[in-house]
């Protein structure tokens, strides 16, 4: 029995998203900017709130490229469905603006993609880990020490409760014992438990997800060799000729499954084992060399292109100005690495990340149904975004924390394999409908494309609420 269709293929805990990211601003409608508030130093202010967008993508590519935009401050708001989405969203974050006299850019976004995509990892990285692990421990129980060291966050509006589960997840991050988390054997049995009697033909099945749904809604860079192997081991990213032997803690969840006809909570993996984690920095890229093709066949692989595109985004947000690989590097600012293997160092004697007048705020979980009862978060939100896992959240109540003119940007189902065609179309139009209800009256539309082909829109559309 074929598995498609069932959507156990997607997990009950996304660790990644399902498009690719976005530079929020440049996303925003002009109506929506056109009506921002000025901040305390006369700056526009752009209020953001992300519910379920995973990763941080949207947050590191909007934050980078703002030196492209006209000056704005930026608030995020991070609202979540897990705790474990929120911690990873903290290391990476904290990762991307580690200075460069601590980590190389190379390194730096070698081990962003490790951490991200692979269940197995370096014992470099593995020791990365461990070692931000007692960092984000003090992050989360000393505010005065957190923000002296990185501003950028604000936890102030989680709840206790939610605040110590956090410590219970970096807790487990710094453990060192391999075996408190075998992820080689929980990826087996997810695989097994998904695929059933079609396991042994897995390689077939795979093809056929990649061929027919992925390439076919414009994921073309995936290609067989590197698809495959993840869905066999769950590691998507080897840059390096070494050994990826770590399990990666922060890929581990709780929830309660029935032993004896009695709930208990188990840890393991329950995420995402269809679609993988190449689709947020592996299918679309500014470089138009990324993305060219040799016989209609992509010259580049997903993994390349999540590197190189990762590697931009660091570098230009540590400097505000584009990465080109191909120029050299210039008087007091240095792209070119020093060095080689893992002491690679950035030189860098100018510049630093645009963090001053951005914001990331984290919500407690699952509160937006009761948001607009707080005054301060009413009428204050200009651009939403909702991931495909969350839509259930459009409700009427939105529209009263919502900002004149805001964007709505949905996330779609196109790239879940595990989906048949009619039912990803089915998701759309679901997804309207509950616009129109919640709206009370069908919005102006303007529809969202792809960044670079005109295919199924990644997105569902923009809306303005009048």
């Amino acid at each position: 029995m074929l598995a498609a269709g069932t959507g156990n293929g997607f997990g009950t805990t996304a660790w990644w998203g399902f498009s690719p990211a976005l530079n929020l601003q440049a996303m925003s409608l002009e109506s929506s900017t056109e009506h921002l508030k000025l901040s305390q130093n006369g700056v526009p202010e752009l209020n953001i709130l992300l519910v379920g967008s995973i990763d941080a993508r949207h947050i590191l590519k909007t934050m980078s490229h703002m030196h492209r935009q006209p000056r704005r401050k930026i608030n995020f708001y991070v609202l979540e469905n897990n705790l474990e989405a929120v911690s990873r969203q903290l290391l990476f974050l904290n990762l991307a603006l580690e200075p460069p006299d601590k980590m190389g850019l190379q390194e730096k976004s070698e081990i962003f993609l490790e951490l991200m995509g692979n269940t197995l990892l370096r014992s470099q990285t593995a020791a990365y880990l461990q070692e931000k692990a007692a960092l984000f421990i003090r992050y989360i129980t000393d505010s005065d020490f957190q923000l002296a060291n990185l501003p950028v966050l604000d936890f102030s509006a989680l709840k206790f409760r939610e605040r110590d589960q956090l410590e219970a997840i970096f807790q487990f991050w710094r453990n060192p014992e391999p075996q408190a988390f075998q992820i080689k054997q929980l990826w087996d049995l997810r695989l097994r438990q998904y695929l059933g009697t079609r396991y042994d033909s897995r390689r077939g099945v795979c093809d056929w997800d990649l061929t027919m749904k992925l390439h076919e809604h414009g994921a073309i860079t995936i290609n067989f060799h590197e698809f495959f192997h993840w869905r066999n081991t769950g590691v998507a990213f080897e840059m390096r000729e070494a050994t990826y032997d770590v399990p990666n803690k922060t890929l581990a969840s709780g929830r309660l499954v029935r032993h004896k006809g009695e709930p208990i909570p188990a840890r393991g993996y329950w995420g995402d084992i269809t679609t993988g984690p190449y689709i947020t920095f592996g299918i679309e890229a500014e470089d138009p060399s990324l993305l060219k093709t040799i016989n209609g066949r992509p010259s580049k692989d997903a993994q390349e292109i999540s590197l190189q595109n990762v590697t931009a985004l660091l570098y230009e947000l540590r400097y505000n100005t584009r990465y080109d690989p191909s120029v050299p590097s210039e008087e007091g600012k240095d792209d070119h690495l020093q060095g080689g293997g893992d002491c690679t160092v950035l030189c860098a004697t100018t510049g630093l990340p645009v963090t001053e007048e951005v914001r990331v705020h984290f919500l407690p979980l699952d509160c937006l149904p009761e948001l607009h009862h707080k005054v301060k978060y009413q009428q204050l939100f200009n651009l939403f975004f909702f991931s495909c896992s969350m839509v259930h959240y459009l409700k009427p109540n939105l529209s009263l924390v919502s900002a004149p003119k805001a964007t709505l940007i949905v996330e779609l189902t196109n790239f879940l394999p595990d989906l048949r065609k009619e039912q990803v179309s089915e998701f759309s139009s679901r997804v309207w409908l509950m616009l129109d209800s919640s709206l009370y009256k069908k919005p102006p539309v303007i529809l969202m494309p792809t960044l670079h082909r005109e295919t199924v829109p990644l997105l569902a559309a923009a809306l303005q609420w009048t």
